[in-house]
């Protein structure tokens, strides 16, 4: 657990649709929610035909986040959690907006998966609403996309993202809003066929209860209700009222139903169709709304990393056991690392210097889960694993330095792609892949014994290593290695001094 515990935590959503930040208290492990704030940014519909993000959407999104900043920028980093979702996933030219956007937030942005992305919706309908359900299904329509999990307790079981929200299909089949029974008929097919790979997983006999968790969702309970067409949440003898309703118009301006939010106007009409869709294909007949959803998930996970259950170290664990890592081997390299690590000045605060280590310590832990695969090139085999697997708690960009230590933990690397990698790790990462080689040389013979203390430097481009007097001279084969990484150090720009 951290020295300090903060006293205030965030969540901000970056969604397709709708900007969501979520402020609380954090009082002896207890939340209280202090602020919710939410602005209709409508992404999805700024990714013009290239799938680049318009200028005049980043413009209106950055607006937003300079608002959200005003309430959170002095927050601690670790204190806040902000993730970006389908749009900032698909956009093309997402990177350069991230970079104005984290400016005008003063936090950095994630960009997270879509199974990720599910798994949090879960953990925050799951920590929102009780229930006796012993199994429950969960649905949250996005702006771009829609997820589908199901769980038991506070644990997903299945997950699914699928590439079809409510600004996506009212934009494909609602173009300027006009409505028929044609285009609506055309947009629940298209979701149909969406979900026809996942009928299976997700119809109605797999689970107890269904749960709805979106604005979408929301917006469709609240129509329901106020219209009298339902008095238990959504119902499909509801829906169908609700569409016979919507399709007998010719417009969305026409539309005029109770607690319908002018905002949600736009957008309603795809959620709709995504909603009667997956009624239809699943057999639901009832779903219950919860007001908890994706910014209540980071919160809780965020919560997880503060008391140290941190989901990532599991995932990590789960891999390594699955890929039938050599744990003794991997502890060894860790204590060299720490080791090593704490002789070197590059961390510029403590809690980067948790962060750091933490990342190593997985690299460690995973660096070999290639042998699996294959012996020749498992350090890129071991890569490309974690940067295209579904990781639980991790970010996209994790995945990426996670797969970047890991590639280049052995044979050649190039310091040039390392300083590629996003803020901070460009500046970081050769530090960190340097450590990582000569901790898994100084290991290569696997022997149980533990290594005599040394001493390590490090400059910008030079690496010193002192051993005890004529230690060296007594492991002739980890000599030999050493002489063959400084060559690998010296083609990428570092020269390797040791004695």
């Amino acid at each position: 657990m951290p020295k300090t515990l903060p006293e205030f935590v965030a969540a901000v959503d970056l969604g397709s649709n709708s900007f969501h930040m979520i402020v609380c208290s954090l009082k002896d492990g207890k939340l209280q929610t202090l602020d919710s704030l939410k602005e209709m940014v409508r992404l999805a519909a700024g990714l013009d035909k290239d799938k680049n993000l318009d200028d005049a959407t980043q413009k209106r999104a950055l607006a937003c986040l300079q608002r959200f900043g005003e309430r959170i920028r002095n927050f601690p980093p670790d204190s806040v959690r902000v993730v970006g979702t389908n749009t900032l996933r698909t956009a093309l030219n997402s990177q350069q907006f991230i970079v104005q956007a984290e400016q005008a937030l003063g936090h950095k942005i994630h960009v997270i998966a879509g199974v990720e992305e599910a798994r949090l919706i879960y953990q925050g309908v799951a920590n929102s609403l009780s229930s006796n359900a012993s199994t429950r299904f969960v649905m949250d329509i996005g702006g771009g996309s829609t997820e589908y999990i199901i769980g038991t307790d506070d644990k997903p079981r299945t997950k699914e993202s699928l590439n079809m929200g409510c600004v996506t299909v009212s934009n494909r089949f609602f173009k300027d809003g006009y409505l028929s029974k044609r285009a609506f008929r055309q947009a629940v097919l298209y979701a149909e066929q969406h979900l026809e790979p996942h009928q299976d997983n997700f119809d109605y006999q797999q689970w107890d209860e269904a749960i709805g968790a979106s604005g979408s969702l929301r917006a469709i309970d609240r129509v329901l209700n106020a219209s009298g067409w339902s008095n238990n949440g959504i119902t499909f003898e509801g829906l169908e009222k609700l569409v016979e309703h919507v399709v007998s118009c010719n417009h969305i301006n026409d539309i005029n139903l109770p607690e319908l939010n002018e905002d949600r106007l736009p957008v309603f009409v795809g959620g709709l169709a995504i909603t009667y869709a997956t009624f239809e294909t699943l057999g639901i007949q009832q779903m219950t709304v919860s007001d908890g959803a994706l910014r209540e998930g980071l919160i809780h996970d965020l919560l997880g990393r503060i008391y140290n259950r941190d989901i990532r170290s599991e995932t990590v664990q789960t891999l390594a056991t699955n890929y039938h890592t050599d744990k003794k081997h991997a502890a060894q390299i860790k204590q060299t690392l720490q080791y090593m690590f704490a002789q070197l000045n590059i961390s510029r605060t403590l809690q980067d210097h948790e962060n750091i280590m933490q990342f190593l310590d997985w690299a460690a832990d995973l660096h070999e889960i290639g042998r699996d695969i294959a012996h020749s090139q498992y350090h890129k085999h071991g890569a490309y694993i974690i940067e295209n697997g579904d990781l639980a708690g991790f970010s996209q960009q994790d995945q990426v330095l996670l797969a970047t230590l890991i590639s280049s933990h052995r044979k050649k690397f190039s310091a040039s792609q390392l300083k590629r990698l996003p803020s901070p790790w460009g500046y970081y990462a050769p530090f960190l892949v340097i450590i990582l080689r000569l901790a898994v040389v100084l290991h290569r013979n696997r022997h149980t014994l533990e290594l005599p203390e040394f001493q390590i430097q490090m400059s910008k481009t030079k690496v010193t290593v002192t051993f005890q007097k004529d230690w060296l001279s007594q492991v002739p084969l980890t000599q030999a290695d050493l002489v063959i990484e400084a060559d690998y150090l010296e083609d990428a720009g570092f020269k390797l001094d040791f004695s």
